[in-house]
């Protein structure tokens, strides 16, 4: 049987389940703050970068066998390297 998709998005939707299973795993160790998006973009931004033709069994492999610390310290560099500012919305009446 031969998948093809069209789009990431209709891949990341087939793959969604391996993406949940994951996350499981993830929050029984304690890593309850990273999504399923943060797992995906990892292995998006990361392992798969350079890629091509990949079958969907090996997709699936890479999503539940990655080791939960490889998607820990990406999301921990993402979360560095985002600009942060001060809310400083005018609206809000506190003083």
């Amino acid at each position: 049987m031969n998948l093809e998709f069209s789009s990431l998005k209709d891949l990341y939707l087939r793959v969604e389940p391996a993406l949940s299973a994951k996350k499981r795993e993830l929050d029984r160790i304690g890593l309850s703050h990273v999504q399923k998006v943060d797992i995906w973009n990892y292995l998006i931004e990361s392992k798969w970068k350079k890629s091509k033709g990949l079958m969907l069994s090996d997709i699936v492999d890479d999503i539940l066998n990655t080791d939960c610390s490889l998607i820990e310290n990406y999301l921990k560099e993402k979360i560095k390297n985002q600009k942060r500012n001060a809310s400083l919305n005018e609206n809000i009446d506190i003083i």
